[in-house]
């Protein structure tokens, strides 16, 4: 194996550290090599150098790299640039280096320690940092990215029929996503910037009247949150199956050849079938975007194999009425509105108009996670568009016999493009052998940290295997970061897959090596969560605590040293699993 990928950066000088953490949540997989110099490299990381300027802690010249080093991949891997994330803490005189690495990180042993450089104090931006501060705290409604939802909206509704457009359109209409790649993660990286800033005011005026917990309690049930949009039309289409005894038939044989069973029965008069189907084609229009590994191009989402969201659908269907994701995000929202009055009251005892004035700041500032939810969710569509421009192109070529898959459409790089629909056949050898070296690339796992700069040759990156972490046994401890509070027991189901969750059934605790918004719906049909990675403000966190489930995040080698099948309690107030039973 070569020692480097074709598409990956130098590390920088300048902020040498890297981390997959939060990272591994969004693309879990080597990229593509279009998927990557496309989406990231000519549009994503374009904009998020912007918005960390836009958010005040760096200037645009600091940015001497090409692509700017707000990131980096290596090994086809996708790498947060740490040194500069943490700039966010250096030069923002109300927070440190370290509640940044604790919302990034939980307790996770091996974080690279920071090292002040001379260059990293820059005075001159406090007052650019605090202005931001103030808008945080201060802003409950953001109609750019109210915009922005609207504009990838009509991108969606506006697709014209791409087996209808030349090659040259094609290309163009893709192209035509790349400035608002740059646009809308602009946004977003100011909207995921500052969503730590009300979770860590919160700790601290919980450290002043002795009550740690008002973090998760008062950040929860907070609404509009985009990502959980889809819970609610998937459970409304569980529904529909839950009343039919048609669509349970059918459903109940399986979801592979679901949707040709509901045709068939459809065409044989069930109106039930019919209107499931007029009603998933509805769903599909507006969350096809989305998938378990959505920000990768080459990947597919519910739009490509709508068997990934019927397999969660098979699941919700089991749950009761009474586990309605409305009732439960109501029930939390009600929860956080009296819970709020009471740390109120707390506050006041303490006659300090500063800690008033933090807890109403943070209350507002909360915001802020639902803004983040809603920008990742507005780049997701406009990816999508880009996936599905690429599809098109590749399946027709494939058809054509100029490429040997139509998957390796997604071996060109950016600066192919052109070349290729100028003459398809020139590189289909090359395209071949590309999807040999990316596939070697899966079976690496990649280094968590990079430090100083010092990436490994891929020869000498580790084989992915099976763990060597020791299952836990009857009265193990296992502890990671407290994501939503309550306490619940149940049968611990590990899930890798969100496209293979069939072994969950209502009530159990779903086991994940991450989440990301393809793993929403199967929220619902858990009773509880527990997360190997993910920080203060991961997907995980929110989404459970939109829908009130216990939840406990960072907690190493979870999916490894949880027997799939044992008794486990969930603690989401301190962030503790406790083993009961283990089965035989």
């Amino acid at each position: 194996m070569n020692d480097s990928w074709i598409t990956d950066w130098p590390p920088s000088t300048r902020w040498p550290h890297y981390t997959r953490a939060n990272a591994g949540e969004v693309l879990p997989t080597p990229a593509s090599p279009l998927g990557q110099q496309f989406t990231w490299d000519r549009g994503i990381c374009l904009g998020w150098r912007n918005g960390y300027v836009r958010g005040g802690c760096t200037t645009l010249d600091e940015y001497t790299d090409s692509p700017p080093a707000a990131c980096g991949f290596f090994g086809g891997y996708f790498y947060i640039n740490l040194s500069n994330v943490r700039m966010q803490g250096a030069r923002n005189p109300l927070l440190t280096v370290e509640q940044l690495d604790l919302a990034f990180f939980g307790e996770h042993p091996d974080v690279p320690p920071y090292v002040a450089d001379p260059r990293d104090e820059r005075t001159d931006l406090a007052p650019y940092i605090l202005e931001r501060m103030g808008w945080v705290t201060s802003t409950t409604t953001w109609p750019e990215i109210d915009d922005e939802k609207a504009q990838t909206k009509a991108l969606r509704a506006n697709r014209p029929d791409l087996s209808t457009l030349t090659d040259a359109e094609l290309v163009a209409r893709a192209r035509s996503t790349q400035p608002m790649l740059a646009k809308l993660f602009e946004s977003h990286t100011v909207s995921s910037g500052s969503s730590g800033i009300a979770p860590g005011i919160l700790a601290a005026v919980g450290q002043a009247i002795g009550d740690p917990n008002i973090a998760m309690t008062l950040l929860a049930g907070i609404g509009e949150v985009d990502s959980a949009e889809p819970n609610f039309a998937l459970w409304d289409l569980s529904r529909m199956v839950r009343a039919s005894s048609d669509l349970t038939e059918i459903f109940d044989a399986g979801v592979p050849g679901v949707l040709g069973r509901l045709s068939a029965v459809a065409a044989a008069g069930s109106r039930d079938a019919e209107v499931f189907l007029q009603a998933g084609r509805e769903f599909l229009a507006e969350y096809g975007s989305r998938g378990p590994n959505e920000w990768e191009m080459s990947a597919d989402t519910w739009e490509t194999n709508p068997e990934i969201a019927l397999a969660a659908l098979d699941r919700i269907r089991l749950q009761s009425n009474e586990e309605s994701p409305r009732l439960r995000n109501a029930k939390r929202a009600e929860e956080r509105e009296r819970l709020t009055a009471e740390v109120r009251v707390k506050v006041a005892a303490f006659g300090s108009d500063e800690l008033s004035g933090n807890l109403e700041a943070a209350l507002v500032a909360g915001h802020q996670m639902g803004f983040r939810e809603r920008t990742k969710t507005n780049i997701i569509r406009a990816v999508h568009e880009g996936r599905m421009v690429f599809r098109e192109l590749g399946r027709r070529h494939a058809e054509a016999g100029d490429i040997a898959d139509a998957g390796h459409i997604f071996m060109l790089l950016d600066d192919e493009l052109e070349p290729f629909v100028a003459d398809p056949r020139s590189l289909r050898q090359e395209l071949a052998d590309r999807a040999v070296g990316w596939a070697r690339l899966w079976e690496l796992e990649p280094p968590f940290f990079i430090q100083d700069g010092n990436v490994p040759p891929l020869s000498q990156w580790a084989k992915k295997g099976p763990s060597q972490a020791a299952q836990a046994v009857v009265g193990d401890v296992l502890t990671g970061v407290a994501g939503c509070p309550g306490i619940v027991r149940g049968i611990a189901r590990v899930i890798l897959d969100p496209a293979d969750p069939f072994a969950l059934e209502p009530g159990d605790i779903m086991v994940a090596p991450l989440t990301d918004p393809a793993w929403t719906p199967l929220f619902m049909a858990a009773g509880g969560v527990v997360v190997n990675v993910g920080g203060q403000i991961s997907h995980a966190i929110i989404v459970s605590r939109e829908l009130g489930l216990p939840c406990v995040v960072s907690v190493t080698d979870a999916t490894d040293r949880i027997p799939d099948g044992a008794l486990i309690e969930v603690d989401g107030d301190v962030g503790r699993i406790t083993v009961l039973e283990v089965p035989a």
